[in-house]
């Protein structure tokens, strides 16, 4: 079953492998090669060693994931090194395939880490959205992380590209390309989170409020969204009321409060975002949905 599975997605797999590989030949290729802009993980160590020894990007990136791939296959699990494998060698061949077409960008190098930051943050979302992985920093710290189980797996990859922007300022003896590999490396990240949480993120609303129940109705009936009422004991008063939770999309809590207002205008209102909102109303928790 689990095999019938995994060729059931392989072609959609595939073409995201090929569109993301794409996307991040443009901005590899385009903005931080001709730049000297190495943008961390394996892109990055990939445009050191182009410059030092002009070997292609795409044999490169392959030829580094080699040990990496073989060590996954040991202590990760073989799927998890499968859909890896998958993904690199289709990105190392679209960066080399496509590289001799796609032209430099030679213009303000701030320019260049931004768009190339944009491709590749772009091209990794849509691999992880089918539950694949580049390889590169991301085996590496997991490798760490299973060494080391206390360490953040994401600060475990700060770490990793940061030896390779300091590398890079070593090799292009240059310190503001490894500055513009710092902006390349934000914003590849911030798009990623935006790609992978973006859809799902909303706001999650605490109302204290003696209308509460009528809040709770006008919250389901006008929005069409679902309201909890909890149990809450004021700790001056001593007095037992309820607080009515909910969660709404951000374009949705602007009319929330609006709806609050209507009926009680002295309600007490707390708010916050939250990253991922699952279930009724939202994106469903069933995991094939989610990829």
């Amino acid at each position: 079953m689990k095999k019938r599975e995994w060729l059931r997605r392989l072609p959609m797999d595939l073409l995201m492998d090929i569109v993301g590989g794409l996307i991040y030949a443009v901005g590899l290729n385009c903005f931080a090669n001709p730049n000297d802009i190495a943008p961390g993980g394996m892109s990055g160590v990939a445009v050191i060693l182009n410059y030092l020894f002009e070997i292609p990007m795409g044999i490169t990136i392959f030829c580094v994931n080699i040990p990496l791939l073989l060590l996954a296959w040991r202590f990760l699990g073989h799927e998890f090194t499968l859909h890896s494998l998958k993904t690199i060698l289709v990105w190392s061949v679209l960066v080399d395939v496509v590289a001799p077409y796609l032209p430099a960008y030679a213009g303000d190098k701030i320019l260049a880490a931004l768009f190339g930051g944009v491709c590749i943050g772009i091209a990794v979302a849509l691999v992880f959205l089918r539950g694949s992985t580049t390889g590169g920093t991301d085996i590496v710290s997991r490798l760490l992380q299973r060494r080391w189980p206390f360490m953040p797996i994401g600060k475990t990859m700060i770490a990793v590209d940061a030896v390779i922007v300091v590398a890079s300022m070593v090799v292009f003896k240059n310190i503001e390309t490894g500055l513009y590999a710092l902006i390349a490396i934000y914003v590849s990240g911030s798009v990623i989170d935006t790609i992978m949480g973006g859809q799902n993120t909303g706001r999650m609303v605490l109302i204290v409020s003696d209308e509460h129940t009528a809040i709770a109705k006008g919250i389901m009936e006008k929005m069409g969204r679902g309201a909890t009422l909890l149990n809450a004991t004021g700790a001056y008063s001593g007095a037992e009321r309820h607080v009515v939770l909910c969660a709404v999309r951000n374009n949705e809590y602007p009319r929330l409060r609006e709806l609050i207002r209507q009926y009680d205008p002295k309600a007490f209102l707390i708010t916050t975002n939250v990253n991922e909102v699952l279930g009724e109303g939202f994106a469903s928790l069933n995991a094939k949905n989610l990829t």
